[in-house]
């Protein structure tokens, strides 16, 4: 009985020793998160300002804010994306275009000033450098060239630029896009209400899945691909946390999948290539796609070949789905705009041939009015609200410095809403565009200088030979309420739902396609 007692005490003895170690090890760990927590407010909060004052710099007007998260969740916070919201409104009334901030737990300059923005975009690698935060580099890879610098995006994109300047007029390129947007449409008979942006998705993935990798809808790769870059796409707007289960660990792990897809195929144009190359896979036979133009390209690496076609499928995917849906939305705003753009295809429809009915690269270059309505949609609806940059050095603007090491955000579509650059600014205006530059400093949509999207010309093409159908086989209304919102990334939270009535067919564009 004795000893059982002795036993129970020891017992008690180890318990409490064990709570006491583990209380010691938390109270460590509590006291290393906060060191740290305050080793960040001194470096990334007050260090910089303290810099700026001791190295005599007159920094923009403007504030911190809270320690470490600094002004971040007012910036971000949700806005109709044809406005600059809240934030941007108070700040840019108290402080002017150009203000210092803390966001992305970095001091920062905002800059909704033309003049400064185009400074920035101009100078890439010279003055500014590409610099997104780092959970993004985790999800897009290093080899992005949304992400990467110096040599290795010059050498990127100059590969891109070349692939757009073969593709963007290629008969079979223009004849893919006609037909997937017939069948998409084809598919909305005898239904009463769609969601646009879901069938704007589907419509963009088999044209860029097509054109990259020559893979059809129906190929089992394909709809692999496809599972896995919806995963991708939501981790990339996803809470930065590797946990295992979070969208943005799944997101991490999806590309890989698809890296590793990709590779495959790689391997196995090149084995057929090899082996048989006069044989019926040749690319006269398979049809043309970027796929092939990158295996005979020695510039790039085997990485970044694969990390080039998944920068292909992210841009052709979420960018032109987007701008397609909101030309859409604001055209059923606009039935003025809708009806010059329902005559320019009547138009452009009559005058082709009755054997050839297919739509080229000639069709599309008479489409003024359309491209009207598209770099309209671009500057009103914005698909890109802000990049990110870093200062490379003191750069002086105006009477301020922008210091070096400091994040710096220009702003798009401050420049694209600002009513002293724009007439009626806060209007769909598709007109406008008939006696304005497209390339000019207060319209940068696809952003500017050496990192302006090189497949910009592309999602036009694709969006125009979408609109041609559209216009011709249908009638649409939104339902009331959903808008292109910033979260900052933009998108319908309801998916843009469509009420469609077909347009019965008749008049002497129906008999040319009969």
């Amino acid at each position: 009985m004795q000893h059982s007692t002795i036993e129970v005490e020891a017992i008690k003895y180890n318990k409490s020793v064990s709570m006491m170690t583990c209380g010691f090890w938390l109270v460590m760990l509590l006291g290393v998160l906060m060191s740290l927590i305050g080793v960040g407010l001194i470096t990334n909060h007050f260090l910089p300002l303290l810099l700026s004052k001791l190295n005599g710099y007159v920094l923009p007007k403007g504030t911190f804010s809270w320690p470490l998260l600094g002004e971040t969740l007012s910036f971000l916070n949700p806005h109709p994306s044809n406005s600059i919201g809240t934030f941007l409104q108070l700040h840019c009334s108290k402080y002017g275009k150009v203000f210092k901030s803390h966001l992305f737990l970095t001091p920062t300059i905002v800059s909704c000033d033309e003049e400064l923005n185009y400074l920035i975009l101009q100078n890439e690698d010279k003055l500014f450098q590409c610099s997104y935060p780092k959970p993004i580099h985790g999800v897009l890879g290093s080899l992005s060239m949304l992400v990467a610098v110096g040599d290795t995006h010059k050498r990127l994109r100059s590969v891109a630029l070349s692939l757009v300047t073969t593709t963007k007029s290629n008969p079979q390129f223009l004849s893919d896009i006609e037909n997937t947007a017939i069948q998409i449409l084809d598919s909305w008979k005898h239904k009463k209400q769609i969601l646009f942006c879901e069938e704007a998705r589907k419509f963009t993935f088999t044209v860029i899945v097509k054109q990259v990798l020559g893979l059809s809808p129906d190929d089992p790769q394909t709809s692999g691909i496809l599972k896995d870059f919806l995963t991708f796409m939501k981790g990339l707007i996803s809470l930065p946390l590797y946990i295992p289960g979070t969208p943005y660990a799944r997101a991490v792990k999806a590309r890989r999948r698809i890296a590793s897809t990709v590779k495959a195929i790689i391997e196995e144009r090149r084995k057929n290539s090899t082996t048989a190359p006069s044989s019926s896979q040749d690319s006269s036979t398979r049809g043309f796609d970027f796929l092939e133009i990158l295996l005979c390209v020695d510039a790039l690496s085997e990485d970044e070949k694969v990390s080039f076609v998944l920068d292909s499928l992210l841009g052709g995917y979420e960018t032109t789905s987007l701008l397609m849906a909101m030309v859409v939305h604001f055209l059923d705003q606009s039935t003025t705009a809708l009806e010059h753009l329902k005559l320019e295809h009547q138009n452009i429809r009559n005058m082709k041939n009755i054997n050839d009915v297919s739509l080229n690269w000639e069709d599309y270059k008479k489409m003024e009015f359309t491209q009207h309505v598209i770099n309209e949609a671009l500057r009103y609806g914005n698909v890109v609200k802000f990049v990110h940059r870093k200062a490379l050095k003191d750069v002086k603007f105006k009477d301020f410095v922008i210091p070096s090491g400091w994040q710096v955000l220009p702003v798009l579509s401050a420049v694209h809403l600002d009513k002293t650059l724009h007439a009626d600014a806060s209007q769909f205006h598709p007109w406008r565009w008939e006696n304005q530059e497209q390339t000019c400093k207060k319209f940068t949509p696809f952003g500017g200088g050496t990192r302006c999207c090189p497949g910009s010309e592309l999602a036009k093409v694709e969006v125009a030979f979408f609109l041609h159908h559209l216009v011709q086989k249908f009638r649409w209304r939104t339902e009331c309420g959903d808008l292109p919102f910033a979260y900052p990334y933009v998108e319908f939270p309801r998916g843009l739902p469509l009420y469609v009535e077909e347009i019965e067919s008749n008049g002497a564009v129906d008999k040319k396609e009969n």
